[in-house]
């Protein structure tokens, strides 16, 4: 896959939107869990950027996180956030963006933006949950009497607003991918 400016450009734009989405509400925390604005924008980059370059500016976001930038929730970031219970969820937004990338290039009706939105949401609390429960009993410090309910009892508080920003996720990037398939033309033609 040959990357061309634009693209470049793109997956840089949402890395960057997914460090402002992860900082924006991310000092309210329920049980391990930074509320944060992730899922919506996780989402987004695959509707919008398709499944490889989406899944391609989520690892960006993740690789810049890793290396020290402090782009992950609560402004946090270095190699040691893979050892955080909540790490399941930064590797989670590469599948998201990846699979509701090819939800919608397999089929871009209205309908399929909006199933691809929630698929990606639910990819987001099954693998980040999972992950975080899982570290919690393994190396993380479990709160006294922590159970797999409990993980996923933190995970309500967040919930509604990721139903609801996902909907709207899905109701906004087929909007946003004609302006940007108008823009291109545009620019293609101003260029020839």
């Amino acid at each position: 896959m040959k990357l061309k400016p634009i693209d470049i450009t793109l997956a840089a734009v949402f890395a960057a939107l997914m460090a402002v989405g992860a900082n924006l509400t991310s000092l309210l925390v329920i049980g391990s869990v930074p509320i944060t604005l992730q899922t919506f924008f996780s989402v987004l980059a695959g509707m919008i950027l398709g499944s490889r370059l989406g899944a391609i500016s989520m690892t960006v976001y993740a690789v810049i996180g890793l290396a020290g930038a402090p782009v992950f929730a609560q402004f946090s970031g270095g190699f040691g956030m893979i050892l955080k219970p909540t790490f399941g969820f930064i590797l989670s937004f590469i599948l998201v963006a990846y699979i509701t990338g090819k939800i919608v290039e397999s089929n871009s009706s209205k309908k399929s933006y909006l199933i691809a939105a929630l698929v990606g949401m639910v990819i987001n609390y099954a693998a980040g949950t999972n992950w975080m429960f899982a570290a919690m009993k393994v190396w993380a410090d479990a709160p006294e009497g922590f159970t797999y309910k409990m993980a996923w009892g933190w995970m309500l508080a967040p919930l509604p607003k990721d139903i609801l920003l996902s909907v709207c996720a899905g109701l906004i990037a087929p909007r946003l991918n004609r302006t940007l398939s108008k823009t291109s033309r545009t620019i293609k033609k101003s260029a020839a």
